[in-house]
């Protein structure tokens, strides 16, 4: 799994002109799931995301997570994040998940977070086209991948 989480002071997904999600302060985070990803995987990133201290404190060190700021998720899945580029310039996605995984993983990622986060996180619609609007606040943008664990 990859997932890539930028700080936002306010962020949203509309899908055919409809607000699907929205939150202030906290974290968008873009969620790519491979076909060799499994609970474990979940887990682990799951807990990276909810303790990442990405957030100023009284000092303006980034120290804080999002529970210590009152902060939410906006959940978005991303194929994308497994694009390969290495040949020609049209992107391949042969490790991306096919849906049949997919689906369960981000449902389940969302009961994850929603549970260690202590209220509901906010998402996308799997599979459609969607619109995104953030203000990246820093910016903050930082890439976590379940392979790069060690």
């Amino acid at each position: 799994m990859r997932a890539v989480l930028q700080r936002v002071t306010q962020a949203s997904c509309t899908v055919d002109g409809e607000a699907t999600g929205a939150i202030d302060t906290g974290l968008l985070v873009l969620l790519g799931i491979e076909e060799a990803d499994a609970l474990e995987d979940l887990d682990w990133l799951a807990q990276k995301i909810i303790g990442m201290r990405v957030f100023g404190d009284e000092n303006g060190m980034m120290n804080k997570a999002l529970a210590d700021v009152g902060g939410d998720i906006l959940l978005i899945s991303q194929f994308t994040l497994f694009a390969s580029t290495k040949k020609g310039n049209r992107p391949g996605f042969t490790r991306a998940a096919r849906p049949d995984v997919a689906i369960p993983l981000y449902e389940k990622m969302i009961e994850k977070l929603s549970h260690l986060l202590g209220k509901k996180v906010k998402t996308g619609i799997f599979g459609a086209d969607m619109k995104i609007a953030l203000l990246n606040d820093g910016p903050v943008t930082i890439l976590i991948d379940t392979k790069d664990k060690e």
